[in-house]
Protein backbone atom coordinates (compact mmCIF):
# COMPACT_ATOMS: atom_id res chain seq x y z
CA UNK A 1 0.00 0.00 0.00
CA UNK A 2 1.50 3.59 -1.44
CA UNK A 3 1.27 5.89 1.58
CA UNK A 4 2.34 9.62 1.85
CA UNK A 5 2.11 12.50 3.97
CA UNK A 6 1.71 16.20 3.03
CA UNK A 7 3.05 18.26 6.12
CA UNK A 8 2.15 21.79 7.11
CA UNK A 9 1.34 24.11 9.97
CA UNK A 10 -1.75 24.65 7.36
CA UNK A 11 -3.08 27.78 9.39
CA UNK A 12 -5.32 28.32 7.27
CA UNK A 13 -5.58 25.21 4.63
CA UNK A 14 -6.01 27.53 0.91
CA UNK A 15 -6.71 26.32 -2.21
CA UNK A 16 -3.27 25.76 -3.38
CA UNK A 17 -2.72 23.26 -0.45
CA UNK A 18 -6.10 21.50 -1.53
CA UNK A 19 -4.96 21.90 -5.27
CA UNK A 20 -1.60 19.84 -4.48
CA UNK A 21 -3.62 17.31 -2.38
CA UNK A 22 -5.85 16.43 -5.26
CA UNK A 23 -3.36 16.34 -7.39
CA UNK A 24 -1.70 13.59 -5.42
CA UNK A 25 -4.63 11.40 -4.54
CA UNK A 26 -4.46 9.51 -7.71
CA UNK A 27 -1.01 8.68 -6.97
CA UNK A 28 -1.60 7.07 -3.44
CA UNK A 29 -3.21 4.44 -1.97
CA UNK A 30 -3.76 6.69 1.46
CA UNK A 31 -2.45 10.61 1.75
CA UNK A 32 -2.35 11.70 5.26
CA UNK A 33 -2.89 15.54 5.63
CA UNK A 34 -0.40 16.09 8.56
CA UNK A 35 -1.28 19.40 10.55
CA UNK A 36 2.40 19.98 12.52
CA UNK A 37 2.36 21.57 16.10
CA UNK A 38 4.98 23.64 17.15
CA UNK A 39 4.82 25.21 20.62
CA UNK A 40 7.18 27.74 19.78
CA UNK A 41 4.39 29.12 16.65
CA UNK A 42 1.54 31.22 17.27
CA UNK A 43 -1.46 30.11 15.41
CA UNK A 44 -4.35 31.98 14.15
CA UNK A 45 -6.43 28.84 14.19
CA UNK A 46 -6.31 25.90 16.60
CA UNK A 47 -5.20 22.37 15.78
CA UNK A 48 -9.16 21.83 16.43
CA UNK A 49 -10.60 24.18 13.74
CA UNK A 50 -7.20 23.27 11.19
CA UNK A 51 -7.97 19.59 11.43
CA UNK A 52 -11.94 20.45 11.29
CA UNK A 53 -11.41 22.95 8.18
CA UNK A 54 -9.28 20.31 6.58
CA UNK A 55 -11.68 17.41 6.98
CA UNK A 56 -14.82 19.63 5.69
CA UNK A 57 -12.71 20.24 2.70
CA UNK A 58 -11.81 16.81 1.85
CA UNK A 59 -15.05 15.37 2.80
CA UNK A 60 -15.28 13.62 -0.79
CA UNK A 61 -11.48 11.77 -0.46
CA UNK A 62 -12.19 9.09 1.25
CA UNK A 63 -8.09 8.19 0.57
CA UNK A 64 -7.32 11.34 2.42
CA UNK A 65 -6.98 11.66 6.43
CA UNK A 66 -5.94 14.63 8.36
CA UNK A 67 -4.39 14.14 11.46
CA UNK A 68 -1.69 16.10 14.11
CA UNK A 69 1.89 15.05 15.13
CA UNK A 70 4.61 17.15 17.33
CA UNK A 71 7.90 15.97 16.45
CA UNK A 72 10.26 14.80 13.37
CA UNK A 73 8.15 14.55 9.83
CA UNK A 74 10.47 11.36 9.00
CA UNK A 75 9.04 10.04 12.20
CA UNK A 76 5.77 10.04 11.39
CA UNK A 77 6.32 8.92 8.13
CA UNK A 78 7.74 5.89 10.30
CA UNK A 79 4.34 5.94 12.67
CA UNK A 80 2.14 6.09 9.45
CA UNK A 81 4.52 3.75 6.99
CA UNK A 82 4.71 6.24 4.49
CA UNK A 83 7.24 6.28 1.92
CA UNK A 84 6.84 9.91 0.58
CA UNK A 85 6.37 12.97 1.78
CA UNK A 86 4.58 15.98 -0.60
CA UNK A 87 5.45 19.78 -0.85
CA UNK A 88 4.27 22.15 -3.12
CA UNK A 89 6.88 25.26 -3.91
CA UNK A 90 5.98 28.34 -5.60
CA UNK A 91 9.00 30.34 -5.63
CA UNK A 92 12.43 29.76 -6.01
CA UNK A 93 12.70 30.48 -2.31
CA UNK A 94 10.09 27.85 -1.35
CA UNK A 95 12.48 25.29 -3.87
CA UNK A 96 15.31 26.28 -2.17
CA UNK A 97 13.80 25.90 1.32
CA UNK A 98 12.57 22.47 0.41
CA UNK A 99 15.74 20.66 -1.27
CA UNK A 100 17.69 21.58 2.58
CA UNK A 101 14.23 19.86 4.15
CA UNK A 102 14.75 16.94 1.63
CA UNK A 103 18.34 16.58 2.25
CA UNK A 104 18.15 16.24 5.88
CA UNK A 105 14.99 13.84 5.47
CA UNK A 106 16.86 11.97 3.16
CA UNK A 107 20.21 11.63 5.37
CA UNK A 108 17.68 10.51 7.74
CA UNK A 109 15.89 7.73 6.08
CA UNK A 110 17.03 7.05 2.38
CA UNK A 111 14.00 5.54 1.52
CA UNK A 112 11.70 8.32 2.36
CA UNK A 113 11.12 9.87 -1.39
CA UNK A 114 10.46 13.71 -1.10
CA UNK A 115 7.84 15.26 -3.92
CA UNK A 116 8.01 18.67 -4.75
CA UNK A 117 5.12 19.61 -6.66
CA UNK A 118 5.20 22.79 -8.57
CA UNK A 119 2.01 25.22 -7.75
CA UNK A 120 -0.77 25.66 -10.44
CA UNK A 121 0.00 28.89 -11.81
CA UNK A 122 -3.21 30.37 -10.07
CA UNK A 123 -2.28 29.55 -6.62
CA UNK A 124 1.38 30.77 -7.13
CA UNK A 125 0.31 33.90 -5.39
CA UNK A 126 -1.57 32.19 -2.46
CA UNK A 127 -0.14 31.52 1.09
CA UNK A 128 -1.31 30.68 4.26
CA UNK A 129 0.71 34.07 5.63
CA UNK A 130 -1.21 36.68 2.85
CA UNK A 131 -4.66 34.42 3.82
CA UNK A 132 -3.98 35.31 7.70
CA UNK A 133 -3.39 39.03 6.73
CA UNK A 134 -6.84 38.74 4.86
CA UNK A 135 -9.01 37.62 7.63
CA UNK A 136 -7.45 40.06 10.05
CA UNK A 137 -7.64 42.91 8.38
CA UNK A 138 -10.20 42.33 5.52
CA UNK A 139 -10.79 44.76 2.87
CA UNK A 140 -13.50 48.05 3.26
CA UNK A 141 -12.98 48.49 -0.50
CA UNK A 142 -15.66 49.90 -2.50
CA UNK A 143 -16.59 47.48 -5.03
CA UNK A 144 -16.83 48.83 -8.77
Amino acid sequence: MATAIFPGSFDPFTAGHEAILRRVLPLFDRVYVAVGVNSDKQYMFSVAERLDIIRRTLADCPTAEAVSYTGMTIDLCHQLGAGAIIRGIRTAKDFEYEQTIAAVNRLQDPSIETLLLLADPEHINISSTLERERLTHPCNCPTT
